[in-house]
């Protein structure tokens, strides 16, 4: 498979980092000479210094036998130009980074396949979805919604010890001391035996790594657990898990008032109260025609404890870092987390920066990157996959694929697939109603499954749904 990549900024980097480690043909191409040779040193790809809508370049760059076309430059119109040439000179797939919310409404969709663009994609409209669902369970870290009405659920908990003193669960909801009352120092069999599978769990991460369950490995403290649960589940899982009586957001503050923070404001719920603290005194006066009209905006500096004293800081929900410099995104979550504020929110760019987030207990981590890489990933996958994101902390990938008549996952039963190590089908959708999938269920054509994979399996998975 060929892939050239037009721009050679993080995303475009970022996608070139991943795309060639899955033995994928890489070609990246951008006009600025310095940036490309900065990627030169660290990837075995090919490169070329060219104008990315120059037909001439294109050409030299192979776009004709092109299987994808990606153009993620900072220029939106550069990127529909050269998306457009690419497919009229013979790439199968294009893809073009965006800055424009109208373009991104559904009813717009028929106009740039016309124009031969297959998918836009506008990462901090994704990112700013990704915070809004984060925020309406303060206890979660992320959460991630399946099926046109969310009802199943892919959801990430840290288990911390402090929480699990005299807690109980049972099947019917009541306290009795024989029951299993903890999920720290319990085996995944335990818990499934003791809650009636309500849910599964897919994967934790532990010490940095990421681990693949099975029946055996204990739940530690500290580890963060990556649940699938249906919807009617969730309140259960806030319960056994030790964050029952974490609050609901209602008050909120946004430290940066760029152009992620401006998609948020959006994204979140009406019911919010909603601050953003921004130290440009321009930038806070165009803040004022962008945001919402409930929205208040503050010139100041967002480490500046006493500004948020007096904003009402010890009131706060949540707090969302969402500034252009990752080291102050992080130091703000750890002093918020530190003054009381349950659920934190930072936008940390620099992959070499999310484990220590993690281990730091940042909260929430956004990253654009990733979530821009998880749009496009999907198109590269031979079979139906209508989803796929990649986890921002895990090094693991959840795709929700179709299955399609005779392919080898309806021949036998789940657990005598032979799925590669690392893989979880931890839910479906058959006739439109979510459920979870044990070993013992049988797939059947139509059925929409939802995966999780260890980084690295994922294309793996691809021949078993095809």
């Amino acid at each position: 498979m060929k892939t050239v990549i037009a721009g050679a900024g993080a995303v475009g980097t970022h996608l070139a980092r991943m795309l060639s480690t899955e033995n994928i043909n890489v070609i990246l191409v951008d006009a600025n000479e310095e940036r490309l040779s900065k990627v030169n040193t660290d990837l075995d790809i090919m490169t070329l210094c060219i104008e990315p809508t120059s037909i001439e370049g294109l050409n030299n760059a192979g776009v004709s036998s092109a299987d994808l076309f990606i153009a993620v430059t900072p220029d939106e119109s550069e990127n529909i130009t050269c998306a457009m040439l690419a497919k009229q000179m013979g790439a199968k797939r294009t893809v073009a980074r965006v800055d424009n919310y109208e373009y991104m409404k559904p009813e717009n969709t028929k106009i740039f396949e016309s124009m031969g663009i297959s998918s836009l994609i506008y990462p901090e409209l994704l990112a700013a979805k990704e915070i809004s669902d984060a925020c309406k369970y303060s206890w979660a870290r992320q959460i991630w919604e399946f099926g046109e009405h969310g009802d199943l659920v892919l959801l990430s908990v840290k288990l911390h010890d402090e929480y699990f003193n005299q807690q109980s669960f049972d099947d019917d909801g009541g306290d009795d001391e024989n029951d299993l009352n903890i999920l720290i120092g319990h085996t995944l069999r335990e818990i499934g035996m003791r809650n009636g599978h309500r849910f599964h769990v897919v994967a934790i991460k532990r010490n940095g790594e990421t681990i693949h369950p099975n029946g055996d490995i204990k739940l530690m403290a500290h580890d963060l657990v990556f649940i699938m649960t249906t919807r009617d589940n969730i309140p259960f899982i806030s319960e056994v898990s030790g964050k029952k009586g974490y609050p609901s957001v209602k008050h909120a503050v946004i430290i940066g008032g760029g152009k992620l923070s401006v998609r948020a404001d959006w994204a979140l719920s009406n019911n919010i109260d909603l601050k953003i603290v921004e130290p440009n005194q321009e930038r806070c006066e165009k803040l004022g025609s962008l945001l919402k009209s409930r929205t208040m905006v503050i010139n100041g500096e967002g480490h500046d404890m006493d500004l948020l004293n007096d904003e009402g800081f010890n009131y706060l929900d949540a707090f969302i870092a969402l500034s252009e410099n990752d080291e102050e995104n992080i130091l703000a979550c750890v002093a918020a987390r530190r003054r009381g504020v349950r659920k934190t929110i930072a936008q940390v760019e620099n992959l070499d920066y999310l484990d220590m987030a993690e281990s730091l207990d940042v909260g929430t981590i956004i990253n654009k990157k990733v979530i821009a890489a998880s749009h496009i990933y999907q198109m590269l996958l031979k079979s139906s996959v209508n989803n796929v994101k990649m986890l921002t902390v895990a090094e693991a990938d959840v795709a929700e694929f179709v299955v399609n008549k005779g392919s080898r996952v309806t021949r036998e039963r789940v657990m005598e697939l032979g799925l590669p190590r690392g893989v979880n089908i931890g839910g479906m959708f058959r006739d439109g109603k979510g459920q979870l999938v044990s070993g013992n269920t049988q797939l059947q054509e139509g059925d929409k499954v939802v995966v999780f994979c260890i980084a690295g399996t994922l294309k793996r998975l691809d021949k078993f749904f095809r």
